[in-house]
């Protein structure tokens, strides 16, 4: 077979296996215009084409370079031509200081949530040299099982936590599937950057390179070229592919333990965690650690799990009875049992003004009549002397204030009004089979 049927026939059978559980209507794809989503644009047309799904492109204009906007008109010129819709979505949030690219990423993130509403999949372009990047940076850290798994194939794309969102009538779809947060789906993992390159040469299709891949100043970039050089080491592209694969099965199996170890360990109490402490103890310690960082992740929202230093640093208080804080949660140790809830300071500035019905934090849904100039904003210290739960979870709970004032406790006063914990990715133990 020739190598460009070779490469269709192999995208096809991925995707086709990657959304074999629920066959969309309309799917979407994140353009860059760089070589592996320009591949991924033409190859998912082609697909879709003989399956009769929709598809939806969107390219992010950073507003970085002066030349990025002739570059998006290319990916636009082309889906057009293939007759796929497409988006321009704007950054225009930067004010200049921080990290750049970590910035970035975030509003790339934010922007792609938005406009995917209704989407359930968004296909990335991520390539075997993706996903060995991240291997080499992650062992460069000394991460454990879960960083050496590196890039998923399919993973939820979460609810950016500050973002006001409407949520009535949008929770589910008629099957139970989130709309909430899209599927971000990635089937090009497989594949060596080089060969998209080929193939889309000998189609004779253009595609834009960024500089900054050349730029020393970034982490990915110094990684990508420490790569180049490994391989008098025999540290190959395909070589720490394999080894993300590995770790995914031993992953997929910690998970497994996880969730049985789970069952039998914690409840959960208006989105807190609730562990026995003994019980949580006697694991043995990648299911420990495994455990801890995705009830962190799952109160806090956050993309990605704490570092592991700072995990065994928490782990190392728990065992010595002293609480501490963590990836934007409180961990507090009692006699029996330890609480994971949310962080005051990771939400005291966190306003969200009041329609009748909205989602805040990402994971808390408020309803209820509306309210003039009402704001929904953390308890705080207003929830001194209530009971119900300790006061670190308590002040970190959603309150309508007025003009300052408090108005409303959902769920801690006869009220009106009620507060639900409604994460986009579903409860805690559906949560942590995906994670």
């Amino acid at each position: 077979m020739p190598a460009e049927g070779w490469l269709a026939a192999r995208f096809a059978d991925t995707l086709d296996r990657l959304l074999s559980t629920h066959r969309p209507e309309r799917i979407g794809i994140a353009v860059s215009g760089g070589s592996d989503s320009t591949a991924l644009l033409h190859l998912t047309a082609d697909w879709a084409a003989e399956r009769g799904i929709a598809l939806r492109a969107a390219s992010v204009d950073h507003g970085l370079r002066p030349e990025a906007a002739q570059e998006i008109e290319l990916v636009r010129a082309q889906a057009r031509g293939l007759g796929v819709e497409h988006a321009i979505l704007r950054w225009e949030g930067w004010d200049g200081t921080g990290n750049l690219q970590d910035a970035a990423r975030r509003a790339r993130r934010r922007l792609l949530w938005q406009w995917a509403r209704g989407l359930d999949n968004v296909l990335l372009g991520h390539t075997m040299d993706d996903q060995a990047e991240t291997v080499l940076r992650h062992l460069s850290r000394g991460s454990g099982v879960a960083g050496l798994s590196g890039i998923a194939e399919c993973s939820l794309l979460p609810a950016p936590p500050d973002l006001q969102i409407e949520v009535s009538g949008l929770e589910r779809t008629g099957d139970g599937r989130s709309v909430l947060g899209p599927n971000l789906v990635r089937p090009l993992l497989g594949i060596r950057r080089q060969t998209l390159r080929d193939w889309l040469t000998a189609r004779d299709i253009a595609w834009s390179d960024d500089p900054s891949n050349e730029d020393d100043r970034f982490d990915r970039v110094r990684v990508r070229k420490a790569l180049a050089e490994g391989n008098a080491l025999g540290l190959t592209v395909e070589g720490l592919a394999a080894t993300a694969t590995r770790m995914r099965r031993a992953r997929e199996a910690l998970t497994r333990r996880m969730v049985a170890a789970a069952s039998d360990t914690l409840r959960v109490e208006q989105g807190d965690v609730i562990l026995r402490r003994e019980a949580l103890l006697s694991l043995e310690g990648e299911t420990l650690s495994g455990l801890l960082a995705g009830a962190l992740r799952w109160i806090s929202g956050a993309e990605y799990r704490p570092r592991a230093s700072a995990l065994e640093s928490a782990i190392a208080d728990l065992r010595e009875g002293r609480s501490s804080t963590l990836h934007g949660c409180h961990l507090n140790v009692g006699p029996r049992d330890v609480r994971l809830c949310r962080e005051w300071k990771a939400v005291a500035g966190l306003r969200t003004p009041f329609t009748g019905d909205v989602r805040w934090d990402g994971r808390w849904r408020i309803t209820g009549p509306e309210l003039p100039a009402a704001t929904v904003q953390a308890l705080g210290d207003d929830a001194k002397g209530r009971d119900g739960a300790p006061f670190h979870s308590l002040r970190a709970r959603p309150a309508l204030y007025v003009s300052g004032r408090l108005v409303a406790a959902p769920g801690l006063d006869e009220t009106p009004y009620a507060a639900e914990v409604s994460p986009p990715g579903g409860g805690f133990l559906t949560w942590l089979e995906r994670a």
